[in-house]
């Protein structure tokens, strides 16, 4: 594994997380990696520095203002949970993120990659953080026929593999080459593991990971109305438990079913169609423009001025929908 320390220290790419690596910078883009490509994340991640640059001011921000900066990047359980962990830390540790596993496992969101992340990145502590990449790395590497979803096997080979010296150095090296060289499609002209590694010895490397079958896809199809009444927009904001718990969204209803709103209509025009992909769901909108004849409350529902709506954290197809056709 020696191959693999130098290959990394060589090839690693240049990261504003790794520029200045404390342990709430190491969080904060651990948490944004998590589902979203790396090139995504670098100008969220740093906006988000500027606009929260310690764990007290991002436990201090109002909640909306948190997924308003995480707006974009999907799995918005990630933004809550970070906040919810901001707080807790600001209570709890007095504002310093704990190295202690046992500490870390208490804050909302740290499942066993971020703690392990955090541990081994963060405190420099050996530990095994287990991601996608890791896993395609190792089931490659051994010819592992365990599922990719068996977390404690491949944990287990992890730790087999990190030496005592410098081991956060090999634990990001295996997540490196999974990112750069060992990917779906692999390099493996260019991996500097390959003359170990079972399944380029017996060329079964595309066989690896064994996968277990994803769910289905659901496809949906949704009527849009942006109800407009003088300079206010009829919104909602989905409470937790949703899919897209306090994010704000148009009203809309399946396009055999009636608009949730007793409200008195005119149809002005038609939006183009918008396509919005969320967990296994796949999404077409058919977004349309009414003008209420009478403004009137609406359970569940409130009104907003234009210009309020482009600072609310809106889901991704519905903040298409608004900044593609609604003007300051």
């Amino acid at each position: 594994m020696l191959k693999l320390k130098e290959w990394f220290l060589d090839e690693r790419r240049e990261l504003p997380w790794r520029e200045e690596r404390t342990p709430y910078r190491v969080w904060i883009s651990e948490v944004m990696l998590q589902q979203t490509q790396v090139v995504v994340v670098i100008p969220y991640f740093l906006r988000w520095m500027e606009r929260f640059p310690t764990v007290q001011a991002l436990a201090k921000a109002p909640l909306e203002a948190v997924i308003k900066a995480w707006e974009g990047l999907g799995y918005y359980s990630r933004a809550r949970n970070l906040h919810r962990a901001a707080q807790q830390i600001s209570l709890d540790f007095g504002g310093v993120i704990p190295s202690e596993r046992h500490h870390l496992e208490q804050l909302a969101g740290f499942g066993p990659y971020t703690v392990g992340a955090m541990l081994s990145f963060a405190f420099q502590q050996k530990a095994p953080a287990v991601d996608g990449n890791v896993v395609r790395v190792l089931s490659r590497f051994f010819g592992s026929d365990k599922w990719a979803s068996d977390r404690k096997h491949y944990e287990a080979l992890t730790l087999s593999l990190l030496p005592e010296e410098q081991p956060w150095v090999m634990m990001e090296g295996l997540i490196e080459l999974g990112a750069l060289v060992c990917q779906r499609k692999p390099k493996c002209d260019v991996c500097p593991l390959r003359q170990d590694c079972v399944s380029y010895r017996d060329g079964t490397a595309l066989s690896f990971p064994k996968k277990k079958k994803p769910p289905v896809t659901i496809f949906l199809k949704r009527q849009v109305a942006v109800i407009c009444w003088e300079d206010e927009v009829l919104v909602k904001r989905e409470g937790e438990g949703k899919v897209m718990a306090d994010l704000y969204e148009f009203p809309y209803a399946a396009l055999d079913e009636p608009l949730p709103v007793n409200l008195p209509l005119e149809k002005i025009q038609e939006f183009p169609l918008v396509k919005q992909g969320f967990t296994r769901y796949n999404a077409t909108l058919y977004p349309t423009l009414y003008q209420a004849t009478e403004k009137r409350e609406v359970e569940g529902f409130e009104w907003k001025k234009k210009d309020e709506l482009f600072h609310l954290p809106f889901s991704s197809g519905h903040k298409r929908i608004l900044n593609e056709n609604i003007t300051h």
